[in-house]
C-alpha cells in the first residue's frame, strides 16, 4: 500500500470511519515503514543463521523466537492494512505479494506442508514492497516485459535454427552434445552463457570439424553480446522513461505524516461547527 492509497481511502470521507484513517496513516508512516524495513533485514539474518546446525543447537531456541516474533509482527501490519483499508487492500498487487508470503510463513512445519514452510525465507522478498527504490525496478521490469517479448521471439528463432543446424552437422560425431535437437539447445545455451563453451565443447567439436569455429563464433556474438545486450538496453530504456514520467507527473500532496496532520485539522474545524 502506497501514499495513492491513502490519499484514494481520504476521498471516501465522510464515508471513511476517522479511526481507518488514522490507523492507515500511522502504518503507512515512515518511523513505521523504517521499522519494518530493519525487522525484514533482521529476520533474513534469523533465517540465514538457521541454516547452521552448531549455531542452532547452541541458540536455536532463542532464534526460534525471534523468528516467530518477526513473522508476528508481519501478521500484525498486514491485519491493520486489512482492517482500515478492507476494500482497497485487494486492489494493490503488492499487498497481495505480501499475503502471499507471509502466507508461505505460516504454512506447518511437518507433515506435506513443510516444504511451503521453508519458502518463508521468502519473507525477504517483502523488501520489494517496503522500499520505494526496489518497486521501481520491478515495475521497470514488468513495463518492459512487452518489449522483451519481441526479443525472446528473436532469440527463440535464432536458436531453434541453430539447433537444428548444430544437430544435422554434429550430432552424428557428438551425441552428447548435439544429438538431438533438446541436447543441442542446452549445449547452445551452455555455450551462449560462456560457460566452459570452447575447452568443454568446442576445441573438442574443432578436432573433428576443423572448420566449427565458422558456426560457433557468430553465434556467441549474436546470442552473447548482441540479443541478451538487447534485454539489458529494454530494461534501462524503460526505467529511463518510467524516471522522465515521474518527473514530469506532479509530486503527491504529502506524505503520511502531512496526511494525518490534514485529517486532524479537519476534524478541529469540524467539531468547531459542531459546537456552533
Amino acid at each position: 500500500m502506497s501514499e495513492s492509497d491513502l490519499l484514494a481511502l481520504r476521498a471516501q470521507m465522510p464515508t471513511v470511519a476517522t479511526w481507518r484513517l488514522r490507523v492507515a496513516a500511522w502504518v503507512e508512516s515512515s518511523r513505521i515503514q523504517a521499522f519494518i524495513i530493519t525487522l525484514i533485514l533482521l529476520n533474513a539474518v534469523i533465517l540465514g543463521l538457521e541454516t547452521s546446525p552448531a549455531i542452532m543447537a547452541k541458540h536455536g531456541v532463542w532464534l526460534k523466537i525471534a523468528d516467530k516474533t518477526c513473522l508476528a509482527i508481519f501478521c500484525v501490519e498486514l491485519a491493520l492494512k486489512l482492517v482500515s483499508y478492507r476494500s482497497h487492500f485487494w486492489r494493490s498487487g503488492w499487498n497481495w505479494f505480501d499475503l502471499i508470503v507471509i502466507g508461505f510463513a505460516l504454512a506447518p512445519g511437518a507433515g506435506p506442508w513443510s516444504v511451503l514452510r521453508s519458502l518463508r525465507v521468502l519473507r525477504v522478498l517483502r523488501l520489494l514492497t517496503v522500499v520505494p527504490q526496489l518497486r521501481r525496478v520491478v515495475a521497470a521490469f514488468l513495463h518492459s516485459i512487452p518489449g522483451l517479448g519481441g526479443v525472446v521471439a528473436v532469440m527463440l528463432v535464432f536458436f531453434y535454427t541453430s539447433a537444428v543446424l548444430t544437430t544435422k552437422i554434429f550430432g552424428a560425431a557428438f551425441p552428447q552434445w548435439f544429438g538431438d535437437i533438446g541436447a543441442s539447445f542446452y549445449s547452445l545455451f551452455q555455450i551462449m552463457t560462456l560457460e566452459s563453451w570452447s575447452m568443454g565443447i568446442v576445441r573438442p567439436v574443432m578436432a573433428e570439424f576443423p572448420y566449427a569455429w565458422a558456426f560457433f563464433v557468430p553465434f556467441i556474438v549474436i546470442a552473447t553480446f548482441t540479443i541478451l545486450n538487447l534485454f539489458i538496453g529494454i530494461i534501462v530504456s524503460t526505467m529511463q522513461e518510467l524516471r522522465e514520467a515521474n518527473t514530469r507527473a506532479p509530486l503527491p500532496d504529502s506524505r503520511a505524516e502531512a496526511l494525518l496532520a490534514r485529517l486532524e485539522n479537519d476534524l478541529a474545524e469540524l467539531r468547531k461547527q459542531l459546537r456552533k
